[in-house]
């Protein structure tokens, strides 16, 4: 896992323009870049990962303010209340937990979905019935189109780059997982299911057969998620938290 967590921080420096190393000594790097992606534009951006942070600044003066984290400790950088009572934050992304796995960490142990409502002709798929589809096609966006648009947008499903692996119930699919390529041969994951089969394992199946297409390739899978469900499902597949990331306007 040593080698997942040095590809990690890879990728956070190259995202953060590769201004400045990730520290591995547990301290908080606070480096100038305008243009880094650990945060919309303006903005601060914070990533931990095994107990050191990098932080991005829009500018020189933002930077010297943005300082005072640098005297925090692990996992306090992402705390928005924290970082609130030492900065004049107006606005907030996150903090969503940030998760890696490599090979040896994925779970091989079977696994099944649990009844949920009944539909016709329903059965309890396993990994044997979960299926390519078109990344691009209708059956997605039938499914994009049945869920709320913010746990669509959270999922990140329509951004796929990998085939999506999909499972249908009663001929329609309702659980979907794929992954972007992102750089440094990062594969960020994302699943999303319809609201009926919910807490069922779905997902959880979707989404290791995606972990593993990731691996095959090559890649070293992601999994970004503020919300508890999403990261038991996770944790269920091997993945170990390894930190969080957070972004915050100031005024």
């Amino acid at each position: 896992m040593r080698r997942a967590a040095d590809r990690a921080r890879g990728l956070w420096e190259v995202l953060a323009g590769s201004v400045s190393p990730f520290p591995t000594d547990g301290g908080v790097a606070v480096a100038v870049a305008p243009d880094s992606l650990l945060c919309p534009p303006g903005w601060v951006g914070v990533v931990e990962l095994d107990g050191s942070a990098l932080v991005t600044a829009p500018d020189d003066a933002t930077a010297e303010r943005v300082r005072v984290l640098t005297a925090l400790g692990p996992g306090s950088r992402t705390d928005a209340d924290v970082v609130r009572a030492h900065l004049p934050v107006t606005d907030v992304l996150g903090p969503a937990r940030l998760a890696y796995l490599d090979a040896a960490s994925l779970t091989t142990v079977e696994l099944r979905t649990t009844p949920a409502a009944p539909a016709a002709g329903d059965a309890h798929p396993d990994l044997r019935d979960v299926v390519e589809v078109d990344a691009s096609g209708p059956e997605l966006r039938t499914l994009l189109d049945r869920v709320e648009p913010d746990d669509a947008d959270e999922s990140g499903v329509a951004e796929l780059t990998s085939p999506a692996f999909a499972l249908r119930r009663a001929g329609a699919v309702v659980a979907v997982a794929g992954f972007r390529a992102w750089p440094g041969d990062v594969a960020h994951l994302s699943v999303l299911t319809a609201p009926e089969v919910r807490g069922h394992g779905y997902g959880r199946l979707v989404a290791r057969a995606a972990t593993a297409a990731a691996l095959d390739a090559g890649l070293l899978p992601q999994w970004r998620a503020r919300v508890e469900a999403s990261q038991r499902i996770a944790r269920s597949l091997g993945y170990r938290d390894l930190g969080s990331q957070l972004s915050v306007r100031l005024g």
